[in-house]
């Protein structure tokens, strides 16, 4: 469980729990401020992941999604990273159509209030970690003032500190309310994640139910074919290739092709195609694979040498 899950239930059971955790938790962040990049990921590595990360010679792509975090960081990462400024780069590249409706925006959690909000259907959350957010589907039955709270400390996190992954270290912090996406039937779409490695399409993963406790997730290859492992959830029921699968494949590598790496989040709802966000570190390089020779194979699919050459 993370520390802002536990702090959470905290919150909700005890104040003085709360209050409590919470000192702990600020010494625990103050401490980790202190200590070296390699340091931290290498630790968290080891204890995700099982085994110790090698930067000399990264193999698997956790690894490599590893050296990538420490040694590849350029002024257009942090823009990419933010929920918010990445809006700007996707209309850049492909166009505004591409874009979630987002309804407001602040830097001031007291400014969530209903009058500066929609009635229903929106989904809240900050632009500069990776938290799922807030969804509502009827502000009526919100309590503000916790949503208020709650906000509040998201804004004060530091999503670099705790994973190191520089492209967070300075955005803008701010609370972003977009559309909440949804099928005719009004439930939430899968979610398409185009991985690419050196700007060539590696596969695709696709979450489904991804705020229910029974998510799933697929791999499907680029000719969407399902794949036979599995990357940290179990798989799901088999997904119908997209009808415009090929036009999908299209914005993604324009997107990607700057990138070495680069993961590349998509929404179809009937056809219309939305793009959810762009991330460098899948799930921050500390994800396993049930079948754990596919960290191997994958990590040989993505070159990082030119990077290595360049740092030496």
């Amino acid at each position: 469980m993370s520390a802002r899950k536990i702090i959470s239930n905290f919150y909700r059971k005890s104040t003085l729990g709360y209050y409590t955790i919470k000192v702990f938790y600020e010494i625990y962040i103050l401490g980790l401020r202190l200590l070296p990049d390699e340091f931290v990921v290498k630790n968290a590595f080891k204890r995700h992941m099982g085994y110790s990360l090698d930067l000399k010679n990264p193999k698997t792509l956790n690894e490599k999604l590893n050296w990538l975090k420490l040694y590849d960081r350029k002024e257009l990462y942090t823009t990419i990273a933010d929920k918010y400024a990445v809006r700007g780069y996707v209309k850049q590249k492909i166009g505004d159509k591409y874009l979630i409706p987002l309804f407001f925006e602040t830097k001031n959690a007291k400014d969530l209030i209903p009058k500066n909000l929609p009635d229903s259907n929106f989904i809240i959350k900050t632009n500069h970690d990776s938290s799922g957010g807030l969804i509502v589907r009827d502000s009526s039955t919100i309590d503000w003032k916790k949503t208020q709270e709650k906000f509040s400390r998201l804004l004060k996190e530091d999503h670099y500190v705790v994973t190191r992954e520089w492209q967070y270290k300075n955005i803008t912090r701010r609370i972003i309310v977009e559309q909440l996406l949804t099928t005719k039937e009004g439930n939430i779409p899968y979610d398409y994640k185009f991985l690419f490695f050196n700007g060539k399409l590696a596969f695709i993963i696709v979450d489904i139910d991804r705020f229910e406790a029974n998510r799933s997730r697929n791999l499907y290859d680029s000719k969407w074919n399902l794949l036979p492992f599995e990357w940290k959830r179990p798989k799901g029921p088999h997904i119908e290739k997209p009808k415009n699968f090929k036009k999908m494949k299209k914005i993604a590598k324009k997107l990607a092709r700057d990138f070495v790496c680069l993961r590349v989040d998509m929404y179809n709802i009937d056809g219309k195609i939305y793009i959810g966000e762009l991330t460098l570190h899948h799930s921050s390089g500390l994800s396993k694979f049930v079948q754990e020779e596919y960290d191997f194979k994958l990590g040989k699919l993505l070159n990082i040498e030119n990077l290595q050459l360049s740092r030496k």
